[in-house]
């Protein structure tokens, strides 16, 4: 009758010790919660993101890159009616070389375009890592001047002159021209420059650039103030109801430091 109580007794408490066991393992690996990542404007819609592969690896949101051709698209179009450079090309460029104004490149030289220094540069210089390690690129002191440059760069070198042969809204000849002729090493170089004008519709920027009718968007050159002298970043905000970090932010202004002549934009 012992041995029989006995044995009772064991079986019941190896089941207790089981029991335990399994619960102290529930409690050590919990069930793994799944997060998903929304964007605030759109509620539980997934914000659709995208990888700009050139001097930067960057991943942005698409509202990213809405905001970036907001901000620098009449510059763009101001671009492409002094020197010809199609405002989709240009535009295109910027989006893909500087991560829609998030790439390490803009933020430490305001080189929208991976401009290298080239011989003969007299400017600023900044290092980053390109096709090889410590290339020098060209500094800018603000975006605008980037722009600029970019312009230049490509009317003043006899291996893009052929392009100017083209019709001024042929982004897709632009595209694959400028790849023929060297200005990036990636081979879907091309591919990447027509696939961002089409999805964001940036040959209507051409259209502006080209005095036609604009197919969608007819007021892009949004509100904007030429720095006198005398101004301050603090007496431009008063003067049009924003704050001195939301004119910061939309002009890509590192410090407050700005120029007569200087172009800021306002929305």
């Amino acid at each position: 009758m012992i041995k029989k109580i006995f044995v009772v007794f064991v079986l019941v408490l190896l089941a207790s010790c089981g029991s335990k066991k399994k619960a102290s393992q529930s409690k050590r690996y919990p069930e793994k919660e799944v997060v998903k990542e929304t964007s605030d404007r759109t509620g539980d819609r997934e914000r659709e993101t995208q990888t700009l592969e050139s001097t930067s690896r960057t991943t942005v949101y698409t509202e990213t890159v809405e905001d970036y051709i907001r901000v620098y698209s009449p510059i763009a179009v101001r671009q492409m009616r002094e020197f010809g450079v199609p405002a989709s090309i240009t535009l295109s460029q910027g989006i893909l070389e500087s991560g829609a104004g998030k790439g390490e490149l803009v933020r430490k030289a305001n080189n929208h375009f991976g401009i290298k220094c080239h011989t003969g540069w007299q400017g600023d210089r900044a290092y980053h890592d390109d096709d090889a390690k410590g290339e020098c690129f060209r500094k800018y002191d603000y975006a605008e001047l980037s722009f600029a440059d970019h312009s230049r760069f490509l009317t003043t070198r006899s291996r893009y002159a052929f392009l100017f042969d083209l019709k001024a809204d042929d982004y897709k000849g632009w595209a694959r021209g400028l790849r023929k002729a060297g200005y990036a090493t990636d081979r879907r170089y091309p591919e990447k420059l027509i696939s961002l004008i089409e999805r964001y519709r940036l040959y209507e920027y051409d259209d502006q650039g080209l005095g036609k009718k604009s197919r969608k968007r007819t007021n892009t050159s949004g509100r904007q103030h030429v720095v006198s002298k005398g101004d301050t970043l603090y007496s431009i905000s008063r003067r049009h109801n924003i704050s001195v970090d939301e004119l910061k932010r939309k002009n890509d202004l590192r410090d407050n430091t700005i120029h007569v002549g200087q172009i800021l934009y306002l929305n």
